[in-house]
């Protein structure tokens, strides 16, 4: 049912911001609209906030480029997205500033997925990495064909 309707049979607000799950301060707004206004009233107006600054072709141009990953365009340390090399990307190439924030909701609402941040951990041993790679992986990996149970685990979720 929609909000017209309820508003229609009185419906009390709290029940129509329940049903509909939002808040009661809405219902109110939207109430008051009603009663100026009519269904017409209720309309929606279109999304909130600022429009995009890349237009539907250039949005379509930035998702070809992030198709071709950040090596193409420098960043070959790591093969992430993150939202500042997105805005930097679309400084250089469109001339439109976006913040790292703006970027990374423009990539999201372009399909693609929030990607881990550039920097690594300053504490990170490429030799011990290697090293693990090379002979606890492939132990692992066999007992786990073996039908063993494996389970990795850090202390980022320990409590102490």
């Amino acid at each position: 049912m929609q909000a017209a309707a309820m508003f229609v049979e009185n419906v009390t607000s709290s029940e129509i911001a329940e049903r509909l799950r939002v808040t009661v301060r809405s219902v109110y707004r939207w109430r008051a609209d009603f009663k100026r206004g009519g269904t017409a009233a209720l309309a929606s107006r279109g999304p909130l906030g600022q429009r995009c600054k890349l237009s539907t072709k250039s949005q379509a141009k930035l998702a070809l480029m992030l198709d071709e990953g950040p090596a193409a365009f420098g960043w070959d340390e790591d093969q992430v997205w993150t939202g500042a090399r997105v805005a930097k990307l679309i400084g250089r190439k469109f001339h439109v500033s976006y913040s790292a924030d703006a970027a990374a909701r423009l990539i999201r609402r372009l399909g693609f997925t929030p990607q881990m941040p550039a920097r690594r951990a300053a504490q990170r041993d490429e030799i011990a990495i290697a090293a693990w790679k090379e002979t606890t992986w492939p132990a692992i990996r066999t007992q786990a064909t073996l039908g063993a149970f494996v389970c990795f685990e850090d202390e980022a979720g320990a409590s102490i």
